[in-house]
């Protein structure tokens, strides 16, 4: 449909072109799978050759291995603030009774737990930010933090099966 605003062009910017083609694409299949030999029917009708293909496989393939590691640690995290959480509120719980028997007031429990919450909030934000540098640092330490574990689990089992042979 060519209308005066939005006239059909004899060439489109690259992304223009992978959008157009996309919708194209999905409204024409009738599964939500292709088959390794369409996919490089496909490329070939594109002018991708199987070897450029394969390295594109192998991008997606490791952002979407990253992709699944990012949602394992934005859960390990949101984990860990909900123990601290849990840990702030049986801890202030408890002195707020004990500030209440031993001084019939609350001031002292009262200013920890707000010194306390401060820095609980503060994480809660920092934890809330899925981007950015500091995020993708912490990301890098947790990613090689259990890349390690891995390794020392994997050479333990070893050195175990080793000793029981």
């Amino acid at each position: 449909m060519d209308t005066p605003e939005f006239p059909i062009t004899p060439s489109y910017i690259q992304e223009d072109a992978q959008e157009i083609l996309k919708i194209a694409f999905t409204s024409k299949q009738e599964t939500d799978e292709l088959s390794r030999e369409q996919l490089l029917e496909i490329a070939a009708e594109l002018g991708i050759s199987p070897g450029e293909l394969a390295v594109a496989e192998q991008q997606w393939q490791l952002r979407k291995q990253e992709s699944y590691q990012k949602e394992q640690f934005n859960l390990y995290r949101r984990q860990k603030l909900k123990q601290n959480l849990i840990r702030y509120g049986i801890v202030g719980a408890f002195l707020l009774v004990l500030n209440l028997v031993t001084t019939q007031g609350i001031a002292f429990a009262l200013s920890i737990l707000l010194v306390w919450g401060l820095f609980l909030a503060l994480n809660a934000w920092k934890i809330s930010q899925t981007e950015g540098e500091d995020y993708e640092s912490a990301f890098s330490r947790w990613r090689l933090k259990k890349q390690l574990g891995q390794s020392i689990g994997t050479i333990a089992d070893k050195v175990f099966k080793g000793l029981q042979s």
